[in-house]
């Protein structure tokens, strides 16, 4: 298929909005593009197709007026906060009220839960073991559903090796339900290596086929692997961003997925 014949089917996007927001095909994950609030309602185009966008809480969290926006997903700035200042800086009834607040902004499909990362430099920073980490993981996923926000929150499996993945996964129970949109969280780092993305996240399906999977900052080189993104529900990065801001058409090594991301969209 064409570029020019995949653009034509991008223009009407409203015409295929309500499979657009909920279903994949296989090998075709849902890309959000990372975006800062300003930019959320137009860095979607035709040379940049995608599911829609992901803002940071941490952009948001100083902000008084409302944004344009499309489909987009609410991010909780975890990284930033537990890699940068070893915790999270706010209480979790702060997030629940960006998640209320902030979904009144076009169409949010979810908020992410408040991980904690378990990558080995994370680890370091907090002076805290994989367990600790993926209990508070836990303990701050309830602690927002037992606020009951307004939408979706999108649980996080944490881990590092895939046992720790099992583990968590076990941790949570019944806590993720048939067909749950879940995140995977600290595969960000292991972009360079996608054998080990889609050991984790064929490990976790292993053992529940259901689940929704979604990949947080995985970029080209990773996505390149057909097993990552059969694996894959949806996945997000904010790499995807920085061509769009600086130049009017995409690197040749980003149009395997606008082609892969408009096949999505034709079907």
């Amino acid at each position: 298929m064409s570029l020019t014949a995949a653009d034509d089917c991008v223009h009407n996007q409203s015409a295929i909005a309500g499979r657009f927001r909920t279903q994949s095909s296989s090998g075709v994950p849902l890309f959000f593009i990372g975006s800062s609030p300003s930019q959320a309602s137009k860095i979607i185009s035709p040379d940049y197709p995608a599911a829609g966008v992901m803002v940071s809480a941490n952009v948001l969290r100083n902000r008084k007026s409302d944004f344009d926006c499309g489909d987009w997903i609410l991010d909780s700035g975890a990284f930033t906060e537990v890699a940068r200042h070893g915790s999270y800086r706010h209480g979790v009834e702060r997030y629940y009220w960006q998640v209320n607040r902030w979904s009144k902004c076009g169409r949010l499909l979810c908020a992410v839960a408040q991980d904690w990362m378990c990558e080995p430099f994370v680890l370091e920073r907090t002076g805290l073991s994989v367990d600790d980490h993926q209990r508070l993981t836990i303990d701050r996923y309830d602690q927002l559903i037992k606020l009951k926000p307004t939408v979706e929150i999108m649980p996080v499996l944490q881990g590092y090796r895939s046992s720790d993945y099992l583990k968590h996964l076990s941790d949570y129970g019944v806590r993720l339900t048939l067909g749950a949109w879940v995140g995977v969280g600290s595969v960000c780092r292991r972009n360079g290596n996608p054998d080990e993305v889609a050991n984790v996240l064929r490990t976790i399906k292993l053992i529940r086929p259901d689940l929704r999977l979604h990949g947080f900052g995985l970029k080209v080189l990773a996505l390149e692997n057909l097993e990552v993104r059969s694996l894959l529900h949806s996945t997000d990065s904010m790499a995807w961003s920085y061509p769009r801001k600086f130049q009017p058409s995409p690197e040749p090594k980003y149009q395997w997925l606008i082609v892969t991301s408009n096949k999505f969209i034709r079907r």
